[in-house]
């Protein structure tokens, strides 16, 4: 929601400070310009992404404007369920959480927790090192160094897409330049015409530089930005449930590996000690 605002926010401002000035709002729409910097913008993209990384950008790039920040009711659902799956693997051994974190799809005890079930790969973190925990023996240490792997690795792919989309940001000004060159070589083509008409062309030219640096600026280079945000989010999040998992390797109680798993998680989204007491109690 916010993203969309921003978005009238920037072009209000500009647009509306452009006619405040006496600008006619007509010379800036130059369908050529943006065709020239936007298309070359995607192709340069394609050129320089492989597949994977174009597909994960379009679709971080939607998220941009669709995607939800992680709350604190997100967070408690995470804890809730690390909790109490912690709770069953210390009261009923292996067997009692061996078809929760082999097919959490169908578990009953995952299913009650919606937005962990929405957020894939975080629950597939929470699975995944539960399956390490049944599978035999792990020293803690080990246990922590190979979520470490795991935490490092998911994060230098999730923020790729912010990377991509900040070199696209980074090109738009001399791509902008390019359509306004063009723009020039067209107008010296005209010199003979009037004054009239080689300023409306001049114009035209050099909207296409003002194109390129509010799209760098304005839009590309704050989109960037915003997907760095997600992807920090998202490695928070994961950072939290290895806190909670690798205590709890160490032998403490569940609720003791729960509250390291709360220190953990970002101070606007960390629910209080008395709310995390108040939630797992009603998980009992």
């Amino acid at each position: 929601m916010f993203a969309i605002i921003g978005v009238f926010v920037v072009l209000g401002c500009v647009v509306g400070g452009f006619m405040l000035e006496g600008g006619q709002v007509g010379i800036l729409i130059q369908p050529v310009e943006l065709l020239i910097i936007g298309g070359s913008a995607v192709g340069s993209f394609l050129i320089s992404a492989p597949k994977t990384l174009v597909i994960d950008t379009i679709k971080s790039l939607m998220k941009v404007f669709t995607g939800k920040e992680m709350g604190k009711a997100d967070f408690m659902e995470i804890l809730s369920a690390m909790y109490e799956l912690m709770t069953l693997l210390r009261s009923g051994g292996p067997v009692a959480i061996d078809q929760h974190v082999n097919k959490p799809e169908a578990s009953s005890v995952i299913g009650k927790y919606k937005a962990l079930a929405h957020h894939k790969d975080l629950l597939h973190f929470l699975c995944d090192n539960f399956k390490v925990l049944l599978a035999g023996n792990i020293e803690p240490h080990q246990f922590d160094a190979m979520m470490n792997i795991d935490i490092a690795t998911k994060h230098h792919h999730g923020v790729m897409p912010s990377q991509a989309v900040n070199k696209i940001s980074d090109s738009m000004p001399g791509l902008g330049i390019v359509a306004a060159v063009l723009g020039i070589v067209i107008t010296m083509g005209k010199i003979n015409e009037p004054p009239e008409i080689l300023g409306k062309s001049i114009g035209a030219a050099l909207v296409g530089t003002f194109l390129g640096i509010l799209m760098c600026y304005g839009f590309f280079g704050p989109m960037a930005t915003n997907l760095e945000h997600q992807a920090n989010e998202h490695n928070a999040a994961l950072k939290a449930i290895k806190a909670g998992m690798s205590n709890y390797a160490a032998g403490v109680a569940p609720i003791v590996a729960v509250e390291a798993a709360r220190r953990a998680i970002p101070g606007h989204a960390q629910p209080s000690f008395e709310e995390l007491e108040e939630g797992m109690r009603s998980v009992k």
